[in-house]
């Protein structure tokens, strides 16, 4: 008896606390991100393919969800929410090579959206990842993946990509 009274009110709870959790995601920081939004090529700054990339809003319109496949045959993607809780934009990227990529942050005064994250890296360092998407006037999107292995004093570009839509 107790277990089903338990039960019931477990059930019972549930749709409130989902309620509460996932407040509407229609607010203006909800939308900051979807210029990313569309099914893209990506080329490097020589003008080669780097790969194909689709950005589709999901759960309710709440996720932005990417899916990555590089020229070369790799996949990988992420998720990308708006916290309202903690007012910040987050990425968790995974990929085909075991690698995982925890990124916060949001858009920054040049309205470029902007994540950073830390991940461990040989000899005890600490790698600080930064990414960053900048809307272009052509309707372009770039890219920019850099690191830094000395909190930020100083970066190395590893990635500078150019989505065109297809």
């Amino acid at each position: 008896m107790i277990g089903l009274v338990a039960a019931c009110l477990i059930i019972s709870a549930t749709p409130a606390i989902s309620q509460d959790m996932g407040a509407s995601c229609t607010s203006a920081e909800h939308a900051e991100f979807d210029f990313w939004l569309g099914d893209w090529e990506v080329h490097t700054v020589d003008q080669q393919l780097a790969g194909t990339n689709r950005i589709t809003k999901v759960h309710g319109g709440c996720v932005l969800r990417e899916e990555w496949t590089a020229s070369g045959g790799g996949t990988g993607g992420s998720y990308n929410i708006y916290d309202s809780t903690r007012g910040t934009w987050h990425q968790t990227w995974v990929d085909d090579q075991g690698n995982l990529l925890l990124l916060d942050g949001g858009l920054d005064a040049r309205g470029r959206m902007v994540l950073r994250g830390e991940r461990p890296g040989d000899d005890d360092v600490t790698i600080t990842d930064e990414i960053s998407w900048e809307l272009n006037e052509d309707g372009t999107v770039t890219q920019v993946w850099s690191t830094s292995t000395d909190a930020g004093a100083t970066w190395r570009e590893l990635f500078r990509g150019v989505y065109r839509k297809k």
